[in-house]
This record gives C-alpha cells, sequence and structure tokens, in this order.
C-alpha cells in the first residue's frame, strides 16, 4: 500500500481461550460498547460492513473482510471513505490465556496537513485510544460472569468510557443494539 499510511499497533493478553476471545472480537458490531472511538458498525451483509468512527474528527467508510483464519486472524480492507486497512492476530501464550495484536492503517485525511497533524499528536493519541480500548475489552472479558461471554448476546461488553455508554454513538447503532 501507499507509504503514507499511518501505521498503528496495540496489543494486550486476554483471560481466556483463544476460541471464546476470537468469537467475541470478531463480533464487530459490539465494538462501540467496548471502544471509545468507533461510533458504529453495521452490516451490510457477512463479509462487507459499515463503520463510523470519531479520531480527529467523525470518519466514515465500508469495509470488506480479508484474510480471516479462524481462532488465528481476522482482517479487513476499506472500500471507500477513510483509506484503512490491518489485521487482529490471536495467539495462545497459554491454556485459558490469549494474545491479541491489533494492526491498523490509514491514510490520514487532508493529504500533507493530514500527515503534519498525525505527526503532530494525532497519532499517539490514537494509539493511546487503541490501548486504552484494547484493555477494557481485556478486562471485560476476564470480569465477565461465567456463561456471559457469548458474542450473540454480549451484554457484558458495556463499560463507562464506550462510545454507546456515553450516548455517542449512531441512530444506526443503537438500533442494533
Amino acid at each position: 500500500m501507499a507509504k503514507n499510511y499511518a501505521e498503528h499497533h496495540a496489543s494486550v493478553v486476554v483471560n481466556a481461550p483463544v476460541n471464546q476471545v476470537y468469537a467475541l472480537f470478531s463480533h464487530f458490531n459490539d465494538f462501540p460498547k467496548f471502544m471509545s472511538f468507533v461510533k458504529e458498525v453495521t452490516y451490510y451483509d457477512n463479509q462487507n460492513s459499515h463503520w463510523v468512527a470519531d479520531v480527529a474528527g467523525r470518519h466514515e467508510w465500508d469495509a470488506t473482510n480479508e484474510n480471516w483464519i479462524e481462532n488465528q486472524q481476522i482482517g479487513w480492507r476499506s472500500t471507500n471513505g477513510l483509506e484503512n486497512f490491518g489485521k487482529v492476530t490471536f495467539e495462545p501464550t497459554g491454556s485459558n490465556q490469549t494474545r491479541v495484536d491489533v494492526f491498523l492503517n490509514y491514510n490520514p485525511p487532508a493529504g500533507p496537513l493530514g500527515d503534519a497533524g498525525e505527526k503532530l499528536g494525532v497519532g499517539s493519541r490514537f494509539d493511546n485510544a487503541l490501548q486504552h480500548d484494547l484493555d477494557h475489552f481485556a478486562r471485560m472479558v476476564q470480569d465477565a460472569p461465567a456463561g456471559a461471554l457469548d458474542p450473540n448476546s454480549s451484554n457484558y461488553l458495556f463499560h463507562g468510557d464506550s462510545a454507546a455508554a456515553k450516548g455517542s454513538t449512531t441512530q444506526r447503532q443503537n438500533r442494533t443494539m
């Protein structure tokens, strides 16, 4: 891809088996319940989705899934809107632990001004938000009551710093929760 893509990475160890962590994390519609900057993820079908995020301004894009390997990796690339691509890898680190690594690349909007903004602080704020949200995901999985870790119900995912808890999700997202 283009060399002007900003690269971001965050990682966390989750105290749960890899199949459970993979199942929960691959349910994108729940991201606004534990992430602060993701305001909406709605599905067009099982391969394509619409995203709304608020990092240095509101941005939207459509994405298609790619390079999914069950219990190992999920990937995506945008098809319109904010140019981005990435992957999340899942690696067992013990019988009941999984390392989650998120790799995200995006083309900062506004051309050279966006590139400068990325270098002058937007990038580090995004890294911090991504790590913070991953840490929340790990704690929620660890603290969830027995039987609560079902990606089809996923009520456990709400936390105080999430977009859903703060009421900053989109109307379309609200209809799906």
